[in-house]
């Protein structure tokens, strides 16, 4: 910088030594050395027209000039990259707004994706601490249930003990009857011996006759005893007041059934994918219909016409109402598997039985039919259990298909892949379904316990049901299906325990399990509108 300075200060001082120079007559420049110093100044100064030196106003002009291009070059330079720059950030400013706008976009979709996830995380995990209180409960019921039978068993043993004992000492005291029996006759027969003529004489055939009508007698006492025995142990299995199930393990065995149907619905539902895309029309309406039937039409078309491929729930809850649907219509009849006219005939007689008779009485003649049916038709358990579960198989699929499973194709043409999956489950179902029937049938006595299901398109009852979304709104609307069934137990009272005087007075009903129902609010919950 210092060598640059120095070269322009110098240019600087020749231009102007040349202008006055040229321009002022009075001003000279004389050059000095060392061998003239002391010589008068003597010389004349530098004309103009003598000098060396280029006129400096031209030069100045000229430098002026070229100063001047320099500077509109760099203006126009300057003017150029101001409109490139202006216009490459008016670009970039477009296009990071655009961005921004998709990214918010995004954000709100993620934001409302995040909420859907979190509400149904809660949901799941809600599930499965009700599954894991159900599956504690069940162990507990179990070790109750082991206590309880080793206890029956004992009672059992020492009720026969006491049968036992009673009957010794009857056939003691029947011993002892015909011992003195015996001992009358033999003195009779000894009097009438020493009296013999004149007995004879008297009454020659009375001595006789007498002898013959202490063994009828004898002979008519121990048939008599004897069948009353018999109708006596006949009458204990039945008109005892200890049942050998409580209503608690009742209560537990369909909370545990509602758990089976639970777990294969979720399951079920998981392995299969749906999409937006349906079958044939033709086929779909068909399906629909049957569909419609078992759950209700307002369901079957929320199944066909929503988009289950990001939340398969109500696919889930449908499922469990239909599978709740076949097990409620199968326990309602009075012989799970036998003939469809002979159960409704059974029904009605059980009915106005148990209206009209005392409790015992239709309780003994319920499950004494019960029982002698399974008797007849041993193979009758197998055919139920076998029946409900391709029924379950077959609306399960029916309910995929209306709903958009990208595997319908595959499970409608057969149906084995399907059955391998989910055949021991859905037997354990029905296993448990029919177990059920056995025990509310021939081993309670003291009561009739019914299993509860709510037809689709009731109005919503808190005292008769319970919302299974109540925890995330109000329960308003009506009842799409029953995803969990509950229980109702009916007693005839005895006539002193009768206050009114009609008969409905005489049968008290008491609603010991509520059935679980899914409502129309609970579509916008799991559902929510675009």
């Amino acid at each position: 910088m210092l060598p640059a300075a120095n070269l322009q200060l110098r240019g600087l001082y020749d231009t102007t030594v040349e202008f006055f120079a040229s321009r002022s007559p009075a001003f000279s420049f004389s050059v000095f050395s060392k061998d003239d110093t002391d010589s008068d100044s003597s010389d004349s100064p530098l004309t103009p027209k003598d000098s060396p030196f280029p006129d400096p106003v031209a030069r100045l002009q000229e430098e002026c000039a070229f100063l001047r291009e320099k500077l509109d070059v760099a203006e126009r330079t300057h003017c150029h990259s101001t409109c490139s720059c202006r216009s490459s950030a008016i670009a970039t400013i477009y296009s990071m707004r655009r961005e921004h706008d998709a990214t918010k976009g995004e954000l709100s979709r993620s934001h409302a994706e995040i909420s859907r996830w979190e509400d149904r995380c809660k949901m799941l995990e809600r599930m499965l601490k009700e599954t894991k209180d159900l599956v504690r409960a069940r162990d507990m019921e179990i070790d109750s249930l082991r206590k309880d039978k080793e206890r029956l068993t004992a009672e059992r043993h020492s009720r026969e003990r006491a049968i036992a004992e009673e009957r010794r000492r009857s056939q003691d005291a029947f011993h002892q009857r015909s011992n003195s029996s015996h001992s009358l006759i033999r003195l009779s027969a000894d009097w009438s011996a020493t009296h013999e003529p004149e007995t004879i004489s008297i009454n020659g055939h009375r001595s006789s006759g007498s002898v013959d009508s202490s063994g009828s007698a004898r002979d008519n006492m121990s048939s008599v005893s004897e069948e009353e025995r018999a109708h006596m142990r006949s009458m204990e299995n039945f008109l005892t007041k200890t049942d050998l199930w409580s209503g608690a393990q009742v209560i537990q065995a369909v909370q545990d059934l509602n758990s089976e149907v639970l777990q294969f619905a979720a399951s079920a539902t998981e392995l299969c994918t749906f999409n937006k895309q349906r079958c044939t029309p033709t086929k779909l309406g068909q399906t629909t219909n049957e569909v419609a039937t078992r759950i209700g039409p307002a369901l079957s078309r929320i199944l066909a016409t929503r988009d289950h491929s990001q939340d398969p729930m109500l696919v889930q809850l449908a499922l469990q109402g239909c599978i709740s649907f076949c097990i409620s219509r199968a326990l309602s009849s009075f012989c799970i598997g036998y003939q469809s006219k002979a159960n409704i005939t059974l029904t009605q007689i059980y009915t106005h039985m148990f209206q009209a008779e005392p409790q015992p009485t239709s309780s003994r003649w319920r499950a004494l039919t019960h029982k002698h049916i399974h008797d007849i038709h041993p193979e009758l358990d197998d055919y139920a259990v076998n029946e409900m579960t391709e029924t379950i198989l077959r609306w399960s699929l029916d309910i995929f298909v209306i709903s958009g499973s990208t595997h319908h194709q595959q499970i409608a043409s057969t149906q084995e892949s399907f059955r391998n999956r989910f055949g021991t489950q859905v037997r354990r179902i029905s296993s448990a379904a029919c177990r059920l029937a056995k025990v509310t049938r021939e081993e309670i006595m003291s009561t009739s316990f019914e299993v509860v299901a709510v037809d689709n398109g009731k109005p919503f009852d808190g005292q008769e049901m319970s919302d299974a979304f109540e925890d995330y709104g109000t329960s308003k609307g009506m009842v799409l299906c029953t995803t969990e069934l509950g229980l109702r137990c009916s007693t005839k009272k005895q006539a002193s325990e009768v206050v009114g005087p009609t008969d409905e007075g005489a049968i008290e009903k008491r609603l010991l399990l509520r059935p679980k129902v899914v409502l129309e609010s609970a579509v916008d919950v799991i559902d929510p509108p675009k």
